[in-house]
C-alpha cells in the first residue's frame, strides 16, 4: 500500500487573536499520484488549508504528513518535495524567466548543469523559449501564470499545489497549463489543485473534496459524486452542497 502524499489527521487552528476557530478535528488524504481538487465558496478555508499543507501556517494540534513527513518537523526536507503555485504571483518581475528559473533553481539546490537543462525544457514546454531573456514584467497574463508555473516544477517535485493557476489567462494559456498539468501526472506528479475554475477543474480532477466552513462537506471520485447527489456536472454539485446565497 503506497504513503498517501498528504494525510491530515484531527487538524485544529484558529489565526491568532479570533476566537472563530478555522478547522476542528479535520480529517482528509490525498492519495499519491492523484489529481486532487479542493473547491467550496469565499471563506470555506481551502487557501488556509492550502498554507497549512505548505508551511506558510504553523499549525499546534493535529498532524499533516507529506509523504510521510511531518510537515512541522522536517522543514527542510519537507520543501524539496513539494512545489507550490500560488495565485499571487512569485517571480521577480524585473528578471527574465531565464534569470528567475535561474535563481529558484539554485534555491532549491539544483547544481548549475540541472538548472541550465531544467531552464531550457520548462521555456520550451510552456511556449516561453523565445522569450527568455525578456524582463517578466513585459509579459501577458498568461505568459507570467506560465513562468509562475515553471517556478514551481523546477526542481521536480513529487506533489504540486496549485491555488487558481490559470486565473486571468486567456484560452490557449489555459489549455497549455492544463495540459502540462496533466503530463506532469502522467509522471508521477501528484496534483492538489483549488480554483473557482469548476469547468476546468471537472476536466482535471479525478477526486476532489467540497469544503464549507471549515469542514469537509464530502470527498470522493467525481463522478461518483455526481452520481451519488445526480448532478451532471460539479457546478450542480457545489451549489447543491453550499448553496446559492453570496459568499464575499
Amino acid at each position: 500500500m503506497s504513503i498517501p502524499a498528504i494525510a491530515i489527521r484531527s487538524l485544529s487552528f484558529s489565526y491568532p487573536k479570533q476566537e472563530v476557530i478555522q478547522f476542528k478535528d479535520l480529517n482528509l488524504e490525498v492519495e499519491d499520484g492523484e489529481r486532487f481538487g479542493l473547491f467550496g465558496p469565499n471563506g470555506a478555508g481551502k487557501t488556509t488549508l492550502m498554507n497549512l499543507m505548505t508551511g506558510l501556517l504553523q499549525y499546534k494540534k493535529g498532524s499533516i504528513r507529506l509523504l510521510s513527513h511531518e510537515i512541522s518537523d522536517h522543514a527542510k526536507s519537507v520543501n524539496k518535495l513539494f512545489g507550490f503555485v500560488p495565485q499571487d504571483f512569485s517571480f521577480y518581475p524585473e528578471l527574465s524567466p531565464d534569470e528567475n528559473l535561474s535563481f529558484f533553481g539554485a534555491w532549491y539546490g539544483l547544481d548549475q548543469h540541472r538548472i541550465k537543462k531544467r531552464t531550457a525544457e520548462l521555456l520550451a514546454i510552456l511556449g516561453l523559449g523565445e522569450v527568455g531573456n525578456r524582463m517578466v514584467h513585459t509579459f501577458s497574463g498568461g505568459m507570467k501564470r506560465r513562468v509562475n508555473l515553471a517556478i514551481g516544477v523546477m526542481h521536480q517535485p513529487r506533489v504540486l499545489f496549485l491555488d487558481e493557476p490559470t486565473v486571468g489567462v486567456d484560452v490557449q494559456s489555459r489549455h497549455a497549463i492544463i495540459h502540462y498539468l496533466k503530463e506532469l501526472n502522467q509522471q508521477g506528479t501528484t496534483l492538489i489543485y483549488t480554483s473557482h475554475q469548476l469547468e476546468e477543474a471537472e476536466g482535471l480532477c479525478e477526486k476532489i473534496a467540497l469544503m464549507d466552513e471549515g469542514k469537509i462537506v464530502v470527498h470522493d471520485r467525481l463522478g461518483v459524486l455526481l452520481e451519488q447527489h445526480r448532478q451532471e456536472g460539479l457546478e450542480g454539485l457545489f451549489l447543491g452542497l453550499t448553496g446559492k446565497h453570496f459568499r464575499d
